[in-house]
């Protein structure tokens, strides 16, 4: 570990859940993936491993590409005019690559879900709010509808404070009960990986902190891929790290080693904050 006096992270991290990481098997691998905005490269032949039911973070200044990657996990990017991928993301075990043009990307977004940066759930009641995803994957029984909801809103923490007022609007919740209700929407068609696109930035310490809580025990049910400008949270919430750079993969790592001991020089400058 390198002094504490060069501004390292502290990461505490249990020995049974780094080893959990470790043995964890790949739910994706990115290879050889750049994606153009029209001529412009925005992401660089990146590489790297997604564990399975692990929390992996991706880091670095503002417009390095974050965002740009996460958004190529579920094919958010086909919406805008011009675009285009290089390479390929792999998500196994059946091989299937996730950019591949004729690959339909609603599927893609029924298997990985998506939490934004500002809560946004729909103009609808809190129930039809998770329901949602269920009835667009044709889901017509309602007793099951009812069972799943209750499960997603449970996954979410929310169950409790909503479960008397499931047909009021969702837009009545607070801030921090809005973005868990998106998790539960997420979470109610059972993806395999759930996107994470800076949940807390619009949130209170209070409310950040169950958003914390809640990314980490979902590692339990599915893979998390998590976009984040705060370090700590990085350090907190994560199993692995990835810092991005100008839309290039500087380093990827255990988070504990990327934050007390990195093998790059332009990791450890910004995670010391000499720049970012």
């Amino acid at each position: 570990m390198r002094p504490s006096g060069r501004g390292m992270l502290q990461v505490a991290v249990d020995e049974t859940r780094r080893s959990s990481a470790l043995n964890a098997p790949i739910k994706a691998r990115v290879e050889a993936l750049s994606f153009y905005y029209g001529s412009y490269l925005a992401l660089k032949d990146l590489n790297m491993e997604i564990r399975e039911k692990q929390v992996t973070a991706l880091i670095g200044p503002s417009g390095c590409g974050k965002t740009t990657l996460l958004r190529c996990f579920n094919r958010m990017h086909d919406l805008t005019p011009g675009t285009r991928y290089e390479g390929q993301i792999m998500l196994l075990p059946e091989d299937m690559n996730l950019v591949e043009r004729g690959v339909d990307p609603i599927e893609v977004r029924m298997r990985i879900g998506m939490v934004f940066q500002k809560p946004n759930p729909f103009p609808k009641s809190v129930f039809e709010n998770v329901a949602y995803g269920l009835r667009i994957r044709g889901v017509r029984s309602h007793i099951r509808i009812e069972e799943e909801v209750e499960k997603a809103l449970r996954a979410s923490a929310l169950w409790d404070e909503v479960k008397d007022r499931l047909s009021n609007s969702a837009l009545s919740l607070s801030g921090g009960q809005q973005q868990r209700l998106c998790i539960a929407r997420a979470l109610a068609t059972s993806p395999e990986m759930v996107l994470f696109d800076e949940p807390t930035s619009a949130l209170d310490p209070i409310a950040t902190a169950r958003i914390e809580e809640l990314i980490t025990a979902l590692r339990e049910q599915v893979t998390v891929l998590i976009v984040t400008h705060n370090m700590q949270q990085a350090a907190r919430v994560s199993d692995y790290t990835a810092f991005m750079y100008l839309g290039s993969l500087v380093e990827f790592d255990e988070t504990s080693k990327i934050f007390t001991n990195p093998g790059q020089k332009a990791t450890e400058d910004y995670i010391t904050g000499r720049y970012g």
